[in-house]
């Protein structure tokens, strides 16, 4: 079965063509980061209308790469949300217009459920049950898998997800935009002992809060600017010093502490022995070695994608549409996205 992914939920542009439901024979991404990096992030308005742009060209180069035309497709899978609305509309747009032309089902995915799925596109493949991290620039929630199709919310944050606060720090230190491979970056020359940030641990819950984190870093650079925030905050091309790199490893090392711990109080409340981290975070070098020693202590098969499949990507799109379908969830014309759709 030949299936084409089409993912548009955010500021990448991506398609890709899957054999099977895990042959890869193309995963093509055109990304917005140059357009949105001067304005310290992402302007919808702008990623839409890029979207319109760059849509056909990137499903034409996947159809390319993978050596197949339109007429050979079984299926098309695109997510349906969650996501900014503009830049959905045009994916779910172009991929009801391609399902009607060519009388090819049409299959919603939730774009959650393909973060949770990415794992599948490795050779290893987790077994079910299994936890997952979703862990992303929109999202920072715990999954209980039970099944294809079979989720239930275990925690989710609070207000901030992880990689919106990465950005949002990376900001306040003026240094650009994304944040996260920056942050990442630095902090492995800091001195991830050199401040002690909050950690909202919530107890009694699954559920993440990191607005504390980011307001606590904001103050920090604050006081070290002399109480002047213009002086210290969303100045562009600021100066790498010894002290950003040591926030840069503070806050890194506050954020990944949390994110480990929750999801080991989850293996322990749940019993459950697999897990996986998916999500733009989860590229994130040093909560996948820390992750992958706590997975070691508890004796837990541990599953990461490769980089290329935790940020946003039409592969995991299609992977999840591959079982919506034989499963025989189709969808009709009347499909419409929505900003928010929980899994």
């Amino acid at each position: 079965m030949i299936i084409l992914g089409i993912d548009t939920s955010c500021d990448d542009t991506s398609a890709a063509v899957l054999r099977d439901g895990s042959e890869i024979l193309s995963n093509i991404v055109s990304s917005q980061t140059a357009i949105h990096a001067k304005y310290g992030g992402i302007v919808p308005e702008l990623a839409s209308r890029k979207h319109i742009e760059m849509i056909w060209p990137v499903v034409d180069e996947a159809l390319v790469q993978s050596g197949l035309s339109l007429d050979e497709l079984d299926a098309i899978a695109v997510c349906g949300g969650p996501g900014l609305i503009g830049s959905l509309l045009v994916g779910c747009g172009f991929a009801k217009s391609v399902a009607y032309a060519k009388n090819i089902p049409l299959v919603a995915v939730n774009h959650l459920e393909g973060h949770i799925l990415s794992t599948f596109l490795e050779e290893r493949k987790p077994e079910f049950p299994f936890l997952s991290l979703v862990v992303s620039g929109g999202h920072t929630s715990i999954y209980l898998a039970e099944g294809f199709g079979r989720y239930s919310e275990l925690g989710r944050t609070r207000d901030d997800a992880a990689g919106e606060a990465f950005d949002k720090v990376c900001k306040l230190l003026g240094l650009g935009y994304p944040g996260g491979p920056v942050i990442d970056m630095l902090a492995k020359e800091g001195d991830p002992r050199a401040f002690i940030f909050p950690r909202a641990y919530v107890p009694e819950s699954y559920d993440f809060s990191f607005s504390g984190m980011k307001t606590a870093v904001r103050n920090m650079v604050q006081k070290t600017a002399g109480g002047n925030p213009q002086s210290a905050i969303g100045a562009p091309q600021a100066e790498i010093t010894q002290f950003t790199k040591d926030v840069a490893a503070s806050f890194q090392a506050s954020m990944i502490d949390v994110l480990v711990r929750k999801m080991e109080w989850a293996i322990v409340g749940k019993g459950i022995k697999r897990i996986t981290v998916s999500g733009g975070v989860a590229a994130n070098s040093a909560l996948r070695l820390k992750m992958a020693e706590m997975a070691a202590e508890r004796e837990v098969e541990l599953y990461l994608p490769l980089r290329e499949f935790c940020t946003d990507n039409a592969a995991m799109i299609a992977i999840a549409g591959y079982h919506r379908f034989m499963a025989g969830e189709i969808s009709g014309m009347e499909l419409n996205p929505k900003a928010y759709l929980p899994l």
